[in-house]
């Protein structure tokens, strides 16, 4: 099994997050500027698998959703 690549954020500037179309259903990872509450993606999931391999990469277990 290959080992997640780190991403590197400032936790006290980012926090990582879903966000979820409830139009189209298009799911994203990505992350909050704490500051503006802007949200900045990084990635479009297409599976399950995505978010967990995007919560290994972030060290985080549990992730705010937007949509």
């Amino acid at each position: 099994m290959k080992k997640a690549k780190k991403i590197d954020y400032d936790p006290e500037l980012q926090e990582p997050a879903i966000r979820r179309s409830i139009c189209t259903g298009e799911t994203t990872v990505g992350f909050i500027d704490r500051s503006s509450g802007r949200f900045i993606d990084y990635k479009l999931v297409k599976n399950s698998t995505d978010i967990d391999e995007f919560m290994k990469q972030t060290g985080t277990d549990k992730l705010k959703t937007i949509y």
